[in-house]
């Protein structure tokens, strides 16, 4: 029988204590990224569409959502922070060509994931990365809409805006850095 799936680990390649210990093959942590990528690319993309186009986010300026959560629309023609602006076409393309490039490296990192939590948080970067890639190309900047503050009488503190791809952008790269500072242990022998 041929097995159609992508890029399985033949059985016989496979240790005997994985296969009896039902170790999935690593295809299957690459289905649970591809998925992770695909959910955020979704949500990120209904969202962005649903606040500039249903709810007209741009026609209604701040929107106060609890006392240290607001809704207002900036237009990033950046990277992450608003660093290094672009006006120009020329790097609004370079900065796109950086995102679809990191897409694909992401990419090849995530069909060679060992864990379900590498590849879910490949997923989230991957996903992100596509939803602010998107965002550039069809408006040329992305959509930020998310401020976090704190404000009291003698001080204030305001996060950057951001948006639900770049949340899941950090979330990817916070899974990523829990695993490398805390890797699962191997089983020991019986």
């Amino acid at each position: 029988m041929i097995d159609l799936t992508p890029n399985p680990i033949p059985r016989a390649e496979m240790s005997q204590s994985a296969i009896a210990a039902g170790t999935p093959p690593r295809w299957a942590f690459a289905r649970a990224g591809l998925l992770a990528a695909g959910l955020t690319l979704g949500f990120d993309q209904a969202l962005k569409l649903w606040l500039l186009f249903g709810y007209q986010l741009e026609n209604r300026g701040l929107v106060t959502l609890t006392p240290f959560l607001d809704l207002v629309l900036a237009w990033n023609r950046g990277i992450s922070y608003g660093l290094f602006q672009q006006d120009g076409e020329l790097g609004r393309w370079v900065l796109i060509a950086i995102k679809l490039g990191a897409a694909i490296g992401l990419t090849v990192w995530l069909s060679r994931a060992g864990s379900r939590l590498t590849a879910v948080a490949l997923g989230l970067i991957i996903g992100g990365a596509l939803g602010n890639a998107i965002d550039r190309i069809a408006y040329g900047a992305v959509a930020d809409f998310v401020l976090l503050h704190i404000t009291t009488a003698t001080w204030e503190f305001r996060w950057y805006v951001f948006n639900l791809a770049d949340a899941a952008i950090v979330a990817g790269v916070v899974g990523l850095l829990y695993e490398s500072l805390f890797p699962p242990r191997a089983a020991k022998a019986p």
